[in-house]
């Protein structure tokens, strides 16, 4: 699967919709997993593991709010895709 226009665009969006908390010198990794559905849905998006503070949730809640992504495929087949990565927030 891919995000419309490829990673750079993920990346793009993620970061212009995370709304990071204000907690000074805040630095970690997210880990998110999702699916994406044969329609380009994402579904069960949930956070693995995250530095606090609430960014785990605001996370899902980007993703929860991400267009369709360009489905995975298997022998010309659309399938379901389970993905999962990590990311680093920094102050």
């Amino acid at each position: 699967p891919e995000f419309p226009g490829g990673i750079d665009n993920f990346y793009n969006f993620f970061y212009k919709n995370f709304k990071k908390p204000e907690v000074p010198q805040l630095v970690g990794k997210i880990f998110i997993a999702f699916t994406v559905e044969i329609d380009g849905t994402l579904t069960d998006i949930r956070s693995l593991k995250d530095p606090g503070f609430g960014t785990g949730a605001e996370a899902v809640k980007v993703l929860q709010q991400s267009p369709n992504w360009i489905p995975g495929r298997k022998d010309g087949k659309k399938v379901r895709v389970y993905k999962s990565s990590g990311d680093v927030i920094g102050a």
